[in-house]
């Protein structure tokens, strides 16, 4: 397979992602606009812990699996931000405890299908979990820093409530650049790129789908 340089990987991601932008989503547009009813903050936050909650697990794996140490190196780095002081998931509960999640329930299914494919591809070849990583990662600064604005200016929360998003909104700009580096430290093809990438987009988009589904009839 070519080996695929960086610049070739964000294209290849920028194409998977035509149409499963996330920010494009009705629901985060809602989410922008003020718009969500009581509750929906609460329900996407009880939903969105469990992949917070597994994302590091997620990236233990990937990083066992990845021969090459430069891009062992990067998903290692990408390890230790969420695993930090305080870890990640603290600072989600935070905002979590904010919008009233309550104590952790079930995944819902389209949140078991989501946690599940990366749980799926952390146990295969590195360089599928990496293209499924990147088709969120490459995102994820700019949803964060859109959601912690629309925290603020929309639902007047802002300290615990929003200092999740406002970090990852400043570190996932290097862990999207990391997780890309680690693929095309791999030598990754588009042809491994292109279907895990397109596959989490899909899961994503589907996630919040089911929490455009579950809006009361009013808000959507």
């Amino acid at each position: 397979m070519p080996a695929m340089h960086r610049t070739d990987i964000d294209d290849t991601l920028a194409d998977v992602l035509v149409g499963r932008r996330l920010l494009a989503h009705p629901f985060y547009r809602r989410w922008e606009a003020g718009t969500l009813a009581p509750g929906e903050l609460g329900a996407y936050a009880a939903q969105y812990r469990h992949f917070e909650a597994a994302l590091p697990g997620v990236l233990e794996r990937v990083a066992s699996h990845s021969d090459e140490p430069g891009a062992r190196a990067l998903v290692e780095a990408n390890l230790a931000d969420e695993r930090g002081a305080p870890a990640h998931i603290e600072l989600f509960d935070g905002f979590a405890a904010a919008v009233g999640a309550g104590a952790p329930g079930p995944m819902t299914p389209a949140t078991t299908a989501l946690v599940g494919l990366y749980d799926e591809l952390a146990d295969g070849p590195a360089v599928a979990a990496l293209a499924a990583l990147a088709a969120y990662e490459v995102q994820s600064a700019e949803i964060a820093a859109s959601k912690a604005d629309g925290l603020r200016a929309r639902y007047g929360l802002d300290g615990a409530a929003t200092r999740f998003w406002d970090v990852h909104a400043a570190v996932d700009q290097d862990h999207g650049a990391w997780i890309v580096g680690a693929l095309a430290a791999l030598g990754a093809g588009a042809e491994d790129v292109r279907p895990a990438a397109h596959a989490a987009a899909g899961a994503w988009w589907a996630f919040l789908d089911e929490r455009e589904a579950a809006a009361p009839p009013s808000a959507s």
